[in-house]
């Protein structure tokens, strides 16, 4: 049961760093942008750029609040917590993707870009692989529960009185009847 934690653990951590260096990048280009500075020798860009830096941004602060949730889980290791580590990391890859998909237009498109830019288009490439790595080992307990909780532990809950196993049903509770 340990082995799907055992890898999503450091995914999940790799992926987090990940995350905060795309931020970091994508703040600091998307700010010379807007700035009008594409002229300065570390960024450059094309008609993509705007949309990809948008995007980059994005995603990466929805894979950093998944990456809080999916810590959650990986601590917890139960079927209620991969409810939302799941869900969470499941949008923050469909962002990143969609990241992706405009860092190929970007790169695509071509012109000088500076160093900065394809750092974050390189970032954005792996991050779309390693996270999609991490959803699959998130939902490997579907299949086998050998990796992970899975989706049919039941074990938790409250109960309503007189629902316990074995209780007998329409009986007076107090004795006979006067």
């Amino acid at each position: 049961m340990a082995v799907g934690r055992n890898v999503a653990a450091p995914l999940l951590f790799l992926n987090l760093i990940m995350y905060f260096i795309v931020l970091g990048f994508a703040s600091w280009c998307i700010n010379r942008y807007i700035n009008g500075m594409t002229n300065h020798p570390s960024m450059g860009g094309n008609g993509a750029t705007g949309f990809f830096l948008t995007f980059a941004i994005l995603a990466s602060v929805v894979g950093i609040a998944s990456k809080f949730a999916g810590g959650h889980h990986i601590r917890s290791w139960r079927s209620d917590s991969l409810a939302e580590a799941g869900s969470s990391s499941l949008i923050a890859w469909a962002l990143t993707a969609l990241a992706f998909g405009f860092a190929c237009k970007h790169i695509n498109i071509g012109g000088w870009r500076g160093w900065r830019l394809r750092i974050l288009e390189a970032f954005i490439i792996i991050l779309t692989f390693t996270q999609l790595l991490y959803v699959l080992l998130l939902h490997a307990g579907h299949f086998s529960s050998k990796y992970g909780p899975g989706y049919r532990d039941t074990d938790y809950g409250v109960r309503a009185p007189g629902d316990e196993p074995g209780a007998k049903t329409g009986t007076a509770m107090t004795g006979s009847r006067v």
